[in-house]
């Protein structure tokens, strides 16, 4: 069975299209330009995620529902890996300015990301593409919070 998009539906699946695209090519320019082995490979982690996000709503734009098993999976695993080694490296307070604006600007993006998915999921008709963009949001807010515990244990964000 094909989904039948309003033109609203239509149009905010391609402005997540849009922004899944950029993530994918900002976090894998960003996984080259890091310094830090540790923050490429998050960054390369997550540009394999946006990838599977894309590819999600490119279906979702034809017509189908994606299933949605896999990249939960990968998405847990990234944060479980995250969060053991986050501590490691260098000593609070000492870190590579450029991989600090890195993060930055990925954190800022995610934020914007994940804020547009919220607005989105209310805008659909059919409970299963709602249920899709949820999974997708929490992934992304799922790479927020990889990304601001790296900084954190960083020293690049202080919790005040």
């Amino acid at each position: 069975m094909t989904i039948q998009f309003s033109q609203k539906e239509k149009s905010l699946l391609m402005d997540q299209k849009e922004h899944e695209e950029s993530c994918v090519d900002k976090y894998a320019k960003y996984a080259n330009q890091a310094q830090d082995a540790e923050l490429k490979q998050l960054f390369t982690s997550y540009s394999a995620q946006e990838q599977e996000h894309l590819n999600s709503i490119n279906q979702m734009l034809a017509g189908q529902i994606p299933a949605m098993g896999g990249q939960q999976k990968q998405g847990q695993q990234a944060q479980q890996q995250q969060a053991s080694g986050g501590s490691q490296g260098q000593m609070q307070g000492n870190y590579n300015q450029e991989d600090a604006k890195l993060c930055k600007d990925m954190l800022m993006t995610e934020k914007y990301v994940s804020g547009a998915y919220n607005t989105a999921i209310f805008e659909f008709r059919d409970t299963n593409v709602r249920q899709v963009l949820n999974h997708i949001q929490k992934e992304e807010q799922e790479h927020g919070e990889g990304i601001f515990q790296y900084m954190q244990s960083k020293g690049m964000y202080q919790v005040q």
